[in-house]
């Protein structure tokens, strides 16, 4: 009998952690301003490393919370100011096996340090308007260096 009651109690456990998983993601995802992201976390061995999950915009923040994670606070944060796409690229080699066949991967360099994002190609542009966007009341630092003529 005390097996029967083991069996049952892990049971129970693996089921709630899997429920924790799945409320946390609704939890997430359910307020918008969402996307499902990808984030190369080991550059160890070629077109490895890739770890899912999805991101968040908040104000001037890309927060990514890995998909199967415990943790309330996003593992990575992007700021919008120190954040600048270097080159675009499809997925290569080991790379194809790990995301789906649309997906773009983007190098970009944030604070000097360079990190690797994958997402789909049709959330690319919105990702780019937010990366570009200013708050509203600044004034973007290309326009500040022009001379615009007396109104």
């Amino acid at each position: 009998m005390e097996i029967v009651e083991g069996i049952g109690i892990g049971f129970a456990v693996v089921l709630c952690a899997l429920l924790t998983l799945f409320v946390r993601r609704a939890l997430f995802t359910r307020s918008g301003g969402t996307i499902r992201l990808s984030v190369r976390v080991s550059t160890l061995l070629d077109g490895r490393g890739w770890s899912p999950g999805f991101g968040r915009f908040v104000g001037a923040e890309l927060r990514w919370y890995r998909l199967f994670s415990f943790a309330l606070r996003p593992k990575r944060v992007l700021e919008r100011e120190g954040l600048a796409v270097e080159r675009r690229r499809l997925p290569e080699g080991q790379e194809r096996f790990s995301m789906p066949a649309d997906w773009v991967i983007l190098r970009c360099t944030s604070h000097h340090a360079p990190v690797e994002i994958a997402m789909a190609r049709s959330t690319v542009t919105g990702f780019l308007s937010w990366l570009e966007a200013a708050p509203p009341g600044a004034v973007s630092p290309r326009l500040a260096s022009q001379d615009w003529p007396a109104a």
